[in-house]
């Protein structure tokens, strides 16, 4: 059969569904669509995240019920772990992990505003560290000192208190580990690994600068930055970074080591940004209460152990980590004097190890170490923290 034509300058269009159709004919997306879209899916969240907050409540409702602390490091490690691994992006995991802080620390805030203990005033690496692990929906008891916060938690007028332990650069933390000493009963519950990022803060020209103001572990993590970028002005210690940032607001000649969050609060200037000497400045802070923490299998233990000025004392009392395959992450010696004017005090080993103080190995661990030390207290099983941005 001889095949129709078409009139010459006209064209036949292909019949519907033909393989001459492009296989997706839909219109592209505008900007009003695609905003539209966004309407709709913020709608939806509104109602899934309220639904959560309501579950949440009656979640409280029956921690309260049976005596159970509303904050648990190991449950909110376990949500974040989840939450995290179930994402296929493109939302990176940073922003994924502060939505949910917000989001567990407002429902949190449904059932109990908790009181949280830091070094302050705010926007001090311990404030932020305390923002990074609970959040904003909980009310920031700023202190003096870090014996302070040790005792807003002895006496009961908060719930959690947050206190620097280690730096990557300047190792331990003196007065934190001596508050350990005179309060074992204060146990630690959580730990936050924050990565510090210094910035020099202030109202005036660098060459203008007599005087830098910081706590003195900022002054030291950058000591050669500032020796070589600002030889003639004093370096000035204070009891926080926030504090010198006060300082520096006060003063036309002064600048501040400290946070880019302190120079928004206390509006000064960024002159320099990360001038740490070293790029892998973490501080290790631990959020310490009055009970200790469930397991949750990914966890680490704190020790304080006393041992006599002996020969050997430390490697015989640490042995037993080897024999039962008890890994040591970390140690730091600190010296107890008797107050008897003995030359040669007994010296406090601070030590950490891992697995939980409830797991079997770890059990017959301690119990081995303590038989030969004069006196060892578990200052707290707690689960491993990732590091954080400050």
């Amino acid at each position: 059969m001889a095949r129709k034509s078409s009139p010459p300058g006209r064209t036949v269009p292909p019949a519907k569904g033909s393989a001459a159709e492009p296989a997706d004919a839909k219109k592209a997306p505008t900007l009003t669509s695609l905003r539209g879209e966004i309407d709709r899916i913020d709608k939806e969240l509104v109602t899934i995240l309220n639904r959560r907050a309501s579950i949440a409540t009656q979640i409280g409702q029956v921690k309260n019920t049976n005596g159970l602390e509303i904050w648990s490091a190991a449950r909110e490690e376990e949500v974040l772990a989840k939450v995290l691994g179930a994402s296929q992006g493109p939302l990176p995991q940073d922003t994924l992990r502060l939505i949910f802080r917000e989001l567990m620390s407002g429902t949190r805030a449904l059932q109990r505003t908790l009181r949280v203990a830091c070094l302050g005033p705010k926007y001090s690496y311990s404030y932020l560290a305390a923002v990074a692990k609970f959040g904003e929906a909980v009310e920031h008891v700023t202190v003096g000192s870090i014996a302070a916060v040790f005792e807003e938690v002895n006496r009961r007028h908060v719930q959690f208190g947050i206190v620097p332990l280690e730096n990557s650069t300047d190792g331990r933390i003196a007065d934190t580990l001596d508050m350990f000493t005179k309060l074992p009963n204060v146990k630690i519950r959580a730990e936050v690994r924050l990565r510090i990022h210094h910035c020099l803060l202030g109202r005036c020209e660098w060459s203008q600068m007599r005087r830098v103001y910081s706590k003195s572990q900022a002054l030291s993590q950058c000591r050669n930055w500032l020796g070589k970028n600002l030889p003639q002005a004093a370096k000035v210690e204070v009891v926080s970074t926030a504090a010198a940032a006060e300082l520096a607001q006060r003063e036309e000649y002064a600048g501040a080591v400290a946070s880019k969050p302190a120079a928004q609060a206390y509006r000064l200037n960024v002159l320099a940004e990360n001038i740490e000497d070293q790029a892998n400045n973490l501080t290790r802070f631990a959020v310490i209460a009055e009970t200790p923490e469930a397991r949750t299998g990914r966890d680490k233990t704190t020790l304080m152990a006393r041992l006599p000025n002996e020969v050997g004392s430390l490697a015989k009392s640490i042995a037993p980590l080897e024999k039962l395959g008890v890994n040591m992450t970390w140690i730091e010696s600190f010296p107890m004097p008797t107050g008897s004017g003995d030359k040669d005090p007994a010296y406090l080993f601070f030590l950490d190890i891992e697995g939980h103080v409830t797991d079997p190995q770890v059990q017959k661990a301690i119990e081995a170490v303590r038989k030969r030390c004069e006196r060892l207290d578990v200052l707290g099983s707690y689960p491993r923290s990732e590091i954080i941005e400050s």
